[in-house]
C-alpha cells in the first residue's frame, strides 16, 4: 500500500498468473492453498486512521426525517462530505463476534441518563477504502489524483448503538456509541478490479466547491446484501451515494490532514429509496416505530443478542463477470456487566 498504482497493478496480475485455472502457476500454488472454513483469518492491515463519512443522502435523508421532521437534510450537506474520526482499535475482522456495548442512555420516560446495555444496537452496511501511498501534511491532494491513492475496497459494518449514540452525540458528535466495534472484510478488493463498476455520481444541486468537482469524481456501481441470520433483509445500491471515495480524500487532505497507507476511510450507510434498499435498522424500523417483518412471522427493531449479521456485495468486473467483494460477518454476544 505504501508503493506506487503501477507496484499495485503488478502484484495484483503475478496473483492473477498464479491462480489461473489450469496454469502451471496454479499447480505450483495448490498446494500451498487452504479452505477458508479451515484457516483463522486477520486483518488485511490493521488501519493508523480512520475516519466515517456520511455520503447516502438517503440514509442521511432518512435518520433527518426520524430525528428532525421538519429539517431532515442539514443545509451544509450539498455542499460538505461529513464524517468522523473513528476508533482503530476496535476494527476487526470479519467472523469475529461483537459484545454489546454499555453505555449512558436517557429513555424518554426519564429526566436524567442510565447507564446499562444499548437496546438499540444496530449495523451500518458499508463500502470500507484503503488508502494508497500518503501525502505530507498541509499538503492537499487533488481530486484529479485520489484515485492514485485508492488501493482497495473492503465491506464494512460499524455497529452502533444508537440509544447511546442518541444521547451523547451533541454538540460533538457520536463516542462511545461508535467505538465499541467496526467489522471489515477479511481481504481487500484492489480498485482496478472494480474499475469497469466506476459510474458517475447522482445530479448535483447544488454543484460542490471546485475542489470537490471535475475528473475523478466516480463512484461504484456495487449490489450490496445484508442477511440477518441468514434472511435476506436488505439490499442497498452502492451507487447511490451523494458523495464519492475521491471527494473523501480530496475534502480530508484539503484541510491539511495527513493520509498513509493503510488508512481506511467508511463510506457511511448505504441507503436506496425503497424501504428493502435501508441500509440500517434505523431506517428499516423507522427508529423502531415501524418493526420489520421477518419470515418466521415476527418482526425487529434492533438487534438481539445471538444475531448474526452478513453483508456481501459485488460489481462488474473487467472481463464481464462480476467481482464478489470479501463479506463481512459478527454475531452479537451479550453485554459484559461488571
Amino acid at each position: 500500500m505504501a508503493l506506487a498504482p503501477a507496484a499495485w497493478t503488478e502484484l495484483r496480475l503475478a496473483i492473477s498468473r498464479l491462480l489461473a485455472i489450469q496454469s502451471e502457476g496454479q499447480q505450483k500454488a495448490t498446494p500451498h492453498l487452504h479452505a477458508m472454513a479451515t484457516a483463522e483469518l486477520f486483518l488485511p492491515v490493521r488501519p493508523g486512521g480512520f475516519v466515517d463519512f456520511f455520503a447516502s443522502i438517503q440514509h442521511a435523508t432518512n435518520a433527518g426525517s426520524i430525528f428532525r421532521p421538519d429539517a431532515p437534510l442539514l443545509p451544509n450537506y450539498k455542499h460538505v462530505p461529513i464524517g468522523y474520526n473513528g476508533r482503530t482499535s476496535t476494527i476487526m475482522v470479519s467472523g469475529l463476534p461483537v459484545r454489546r456495548p454499555c453505555g449512558q442512555t436517557r429513555p424518554t420516560s426519564m429526566d436524567g441518563p442510565v447507564f446499562g446495555p444499548s437496546q438499540r444496537l444496530d449495523f451500518e452496511a458499508e463500502l470500507g477504502i484503503f488508502v494508497g501511498g500518503s501525502n505530507k501534511q498541509g499538503v492537499s491532494i487533488p481530486l484529479r489524483q485520489a484515485w492514485q491513492h485508492i488501493f482497495g475496497f473492503c465491506l464494512l459494518n460499524d455497529w452502533s448503538a444508537r440509544d447511546i449514540q442518541r444521547w451523547e452525540a451533541r454538540p460533538l458528535g457520536p463516542l462511545l456509541g461508535k467505538a465499541f466495534g467496526t467489522s471489515i472484510s477479511c481481504w481487500v478488493t484492489p480498485w482496478e478490479e472494480l474499475a469497469a463498476a466506476r459510474v458517475d455520481p447522482p445530479p448535483r444541486d447544488p454543484e460542490p466547491l471546485p475542489y470537490l468537482r471535475g475528473p475523478g469524481d466516480q463512484g461504484l456501481d456495487l449490489a450490496l446484501e445484508v442477511r440477518l441470520n441468514g434472511e435476506v433483509i436488505s439490499r442497498p445500491p452502492g451507487s447511490s451515494l451523494y458523495w464519492t471515495a475521491p471527494q473523501f480524500i480530496a475534502h480530508l487532505t484539503s484541510g491539511g490532514a495527513t493520509l498513509r497507507p493503510g488508512d481506511l476511510l467508511g463510506s457511511g450507510t448505504m441507503s436506496g429509496p425503497e424501504r428493502n434498499q435501508r441500509g440500517s435498522l434505523l431506517e428499516l424500523s423507522w427508529g423502531g416505530t415501524d418493526p420489520l417483518p421477518l419470515a418466521d412471522g415476527g418482526t425487529l427493531t434492533y438487534l438481539r443478542d445471538g444475531d448474526e449479521l452478513l453483508i456481501t456485495a459485488s460489481g462488474p468486473g473487467l472481463d464481464g463477470a462480476r467481482v464478489e467483494l470479501g463479506e463481512v460477518r459478527g454475531q452479537v454476544l451479550p453485554a459484559h456487566t461488571p
